[in-house]
């Protein structure tokens, strides 16, 4: 594909999930595709016909194993916030359909324990996890993705502990 033809694919609708615990930090996953330090929080396409809260609780529990009875909802964000994916992921992600991800983030507090925590899931997207404080999730995000965290990091800022 060259740059003209991914310029005019869609985006993918999708939402993202950022979950603070009782200490203001943030559920961050290590990527189990990814070669190097990759992390990042929970995502996921919405499916058709699916609302974007369900979406985002559904994509929680099949991301962490956390259920919806182990956290509040605090915020969303207003807007879809666009990615898009370096030109060289494009075809190998989503079939080549996307250039990238669109996304309704939400800000979910933990009210659970830790042990409610399992990524072990039946299709597993993280080799590992951690709780991080908002601005170390920035550090370790991949690059393409730090401009839409530091605005889900932004909006969401009056919410932290």
């Amino acid at each position: 594909m060259n740059a003209d033809e991914i310029e005019r694919l869609p985006y993918r609708p999708c939402v993202g999930v950022m979950v603070m615990n009782a200490e203001g930090r943030v559920f961050a996953g290590q990527r189990l595709d990814s070669t190097y330090d990759a992390w990042q929080m929970p995502q996921g396409g919405i499916e058709k016909g699916e609302d974007p809260q369900d979406a985002a609780l559904r994509e929680l529990g099949e991301e962490t194993g956390i259920p919806p009875s182990a956290v509040e909802i605090v915020a969303r964000t207003e807007e879809w916030i666009p990615y898009d994916l370096p030109h060289h992921l494009v075809p190998r992600l989503w079939g080549g359909k996307y250039k990238g991800q669109e996304q309704i983030w939400f800000l979910l507090r933990f009210t659970g324990d830790d042990s409610l925590i399992d990524i072990r899931t039946e299709h597993p997207e993280f080799s590992r996890w951690c709780w991080l404080e908002p601005d170390e999730v920035l550090e370790r995000i991949v690059p393409f993705k730090r401009d839409t965290y530091a605005h889900v990091i932004a909006a969401f800022r009056p919410h932290f502990s």
